[in-house]
């Protein structure tokens, strides 16, 4: 079937979004994006072209397009940076052994990219629209898609609040855009245990609050606590929940799991105040079908000190986007300082990573249908 673009929405008359591509006039020369390719950092280095699209009440979301990476231009009375009303996406792109370019369960970022602006007042972008425009920057841009072992292409879809006014009240101008980066392992030393500093008194949510949300305000929460477990040699914090102060809530930017040693594996249920991982629902499918039992519930950190001390707390990992699975080798705080295990990823952490990460490149059937073709 034949369709036209419009020319301001850049959507099809079928309904189908478009983003059309405005090709960059000075993109980086191929020897310079070989060099990044080689050796790809985590969020330091970012592709030829952004997709975008802007929304007002009177038009909905338009202006769609790919076009060339550069520097916003930003009033200096846009609400976003004044009140914050923004948030994000995260997600992974893969190529495989066959050249083809694939994306992990694009459609569940979707859904929470919805959730997020609910929460934020943001006006939602639907399913359709989020995977035209992940897929229209991919094929802009595909050749910037790592072949290099456990490297991929991240991408970061946001929405900012860019109208320019001073006053508390949800944004009339909002500007969505996605922008790439080559990626390789999220911790330099790949798939290896890290350190958890547990965070004593510092929350980066409450109960009621932006903590399911992926917006940025939880994350400028997280900062300070990261420099203090930084201080104390470790690599990543522990937020515990706000109402109590003794229940495990995330691991920075990462769902937490804790492994006992009749092969339950246990992690904080979703109270609102913890953000819903692709990754972690991805995980808890994985071990249910392999029979184990998984239990969503409170996990006091006195109980997780106790069983590691007794050693019926057998494994510790997290998982996200950036990072994958991560084994934990050693919990830390305030009085205490304890090993995991022996201290070397543990044998479940192991096989799920090795499950998850060859159904992302392709290496292990994906019986699931969790992989998005893209190119």
């Amino acid at each position: 079937m034949t369709t036209t673009t419009h020319p301001r929405s850049g959507a099809t008359h079928d309904g189908v979004p478009h983003y059309p591509v405005h090709r960059n006039l000075s993109p980086c020369p191929a020897e310079q994006r070989q060099q990044v390719l080689d050796a790809p950092r985590f969020g330091t280095r970012f592709t030829d072209h952004m997709a975008r699209a802007r929304w007002t009440p009177d038009t909905g979301w338009a202006d769609r397009r790919v076009e060339a990476y550069g520097p916003l231009r930003l009033d200096p009375a846009a609400a976003v940076l004044h009140y914050g009303q923004e948030i994000f996406e995260g997600l992974k792109v893969y190529r495989h052994g066959d050249g083809s370019v694939w994306a992990f369960r694009p459609a569940l970022n979707a859904a929470r990219f919805a959730a997020s602006a609910r929460r934020l007042a943001l006006p939602e972008l639907d399913t359709d629209d989020f995977l035209a425009s992940i897929a229209a920057l991919v094929n802009a841009d595909v050749d910037w898609v790592p072949t290099l072992p456990g490297s991929s292409l991240y991408l970061r879809p946001f929405m900012i609040a860019s109208e320019a006014f001073l006053g508390v009240r949800p944004a009339a101008q909002v500007d969505y855009l996605v922008i790439a980066s080559p990626a390789a392992s999220y911790f330099g030393g790949g798939f290896e245990p890290v350190s958890i500093w547990v965070a004593d008194g510092q929350h980066r949510a409450g109960p009621g609050g932006t903590g399911a949300a992926k917006c940025g305000g939880n994350y400028a929460a997280s900062l300070l606590p990261q420099q203090q477990a930084a201080e104390h040699g470790c690599d990543q914090v522990c937020f515990l929940d706000a109402a109590t102060n003794t229940l495990l809530e995330e691991i920075g930017s990462m769902n937490v799991l804790v492994v006992t040693d009749d092969g339950t594996v246990h992690t904080p249920e979703l109270s609102g105040t913890i953000l819903s991982g692709v990754t972690r629902r991805s995980v808890l499918d994985l071990l249910r079908e392999q029979g184990r039992t998984v239990s969503e519930r409170p996990i006091p950190l006195a109980e997780v000190r106790e069983g590691l001390r007794e050693g019926t707390v057998t494994e510790v990992f997290a998982c996200g986007t950036a990072a994958v699975i991560t084994p934990i080798g050693r919990l830390a705080g305030a009085g205490f300082d304890l090993t995991v295990g022996d201290g070397s990823p543990g044998p479940i952490t192991s096989a799920l990573h090795a499950t998850l990460t060859g159904i992302q490149y392709g290496t292990s059937a994906d019986v699931h249908g969790w992989m998005r073709r893209l190119v």
